[in-house]
This record gives C-alpha cells, sequence and structure tokens, in this order.
C-alpha cells in the first residue's frame, strides 16, 4: 500500500493527521508504515494528542530555540530572503525527524493511548504538506 495524504496548515503549529493515516490502512493487514513528509520545513512526530498544551509548549519551545531570522540571536544566518521564518524552519526541520515508522498489525496501528501523529508546520504561513504513506 502506497498513498500521499496532502494537509493543510494554517501556519507555524502542530496538525493533527492520526484520523487520515488509519482511514488508508487495509483491514487485517500487518506490517510497518513508513511515513515521509515530502517538505524542507515542516517535521513529523509522535506525540501526546490528549492535552492541547503539549502542542502548544512543544511549539513555544522551538520557538525560543530557534527563533525568526530577524531575532538578533540569528543575526548570523545568511537565508533570508524567503522571510525570518524561513531558515528557522529549516533548522527545525533538521532538528526534527522528516520520516516515522509505525507498526500495523490487524489493520491498526500499534500506537501507545495518548499518541497520535502530528505534523509540525514551521511556517507561518498557511501550506500544503505531502506525507507519503508506505505500507511494507
Amino acid at each position: 500500500m502506497q498513498s500521499i495524504l496532502e494537509i493543510s496548515t494554517r501556519g507555524a503549529g502542530l496538525y493533527e493527521f492520526t484520523a487520515d493515516v488509519r482511514s488508508l490502512l487495509p483491514a487485517g493487514h500487518g506490517g510497518l508504515l513508513t511515513l515521509f513528509v515530502q517538505h524542507t520545513s515542516c517535521s513529523l512526530l509522535i506525540q501526546e494528542n490528549a492535552d492541547p498544551e503539549v502542542q502548544d509548549d512543544l511549539q513555544a519551545f522551538f520557538h525560543r530555540l530557534v527563533p525568526p531570522s530577524s531575532d538578533p540571536a540569528m543575526s548570523y544566518l545568511r537565508h533570508t530572503y524567503e522571510g525570518p521564518d524561513d531558515m528557522p524552519a529549516h533548522i527545525k526541520a533538521a532538528m526534527m525527524p522528516v520520516s516515522l515508522q509505525i507498526p500495523v498489525s490487524n489493520g491498526q496501528l500499534m500506537l501507545g493511548t495518548w499518541q497520535g501523529i502530528y505534523l509540525f508546520e514551521h511556517r507561518r504561513a498557511p501550506h500544503l504538506r505531502r506525507v507519503v504513506a508506505h505500507l511494507s
């Protein structure tokens, strides 16, 4: 099984798409699901999906860790012509996974109770992101 999911973002933040992934899985099948995002300024994460404060805190942490290029601490950056959030988005994507592997058993994701699959958008503007899903 191989499919492409399109995820619309409304700017920086975490976007859960666990239900979209579940809908792709053939009943009764098992294997290893690989998810791969086809972009260089966003990431994929498996993270808690019970308390939205977790997503808020993650976003705030990475914003403090890698602020926009307009921040004086980031004055060394040279790639700035696509906006103050572009190069920091590339740095964040280099620090976090762009692919995930998730076991599948009997057509079900083997995620833990509070785990969800997220696209972590690092850019401020809305984007349409593509994630390849491959079950082997």
